[in-house]
C-alpha cells in the first residue's frame, strides 16, 4: 500500500527518548505514531495563534 509520508531521521537525547517511549506505550501508540501526533497538534496550535502556514509551491 503506497503512502505519501516522507521518512526522516530524528535525534533525541536519551532522557527525552525514554520519556517519549514511556508516553507512547501508555497511549498505546508506536513511538513514530506518537511523535507524528504531537507534531500535528503543535502545528494546529501554532496555526490557531499565527494563521495558516503557507507552503510554497515547488517549481
Amino acid at each position: 500500500m503506497p503512502t505519501n509520508k516522507i521518512q526522516t531521521g530524528l535525534r533525541l537525547n536519551e532522557t527525552t527518548y525514554e520519556k517519549v517511549k514511556v508516553i507512547s506505550t501508555r497511549e498505546k501508540r508506536s513511538m513514530n505514531n506518537f511523535i507524528e501526533f504531537v507534531i500535528q497538534r503543535y502545528i494546529e496550535e501554532y496555526e490557531c495563534k499565527n494563521g495558516e502556514i503557507e507552503i510554497p509551491l515547488e517549481d
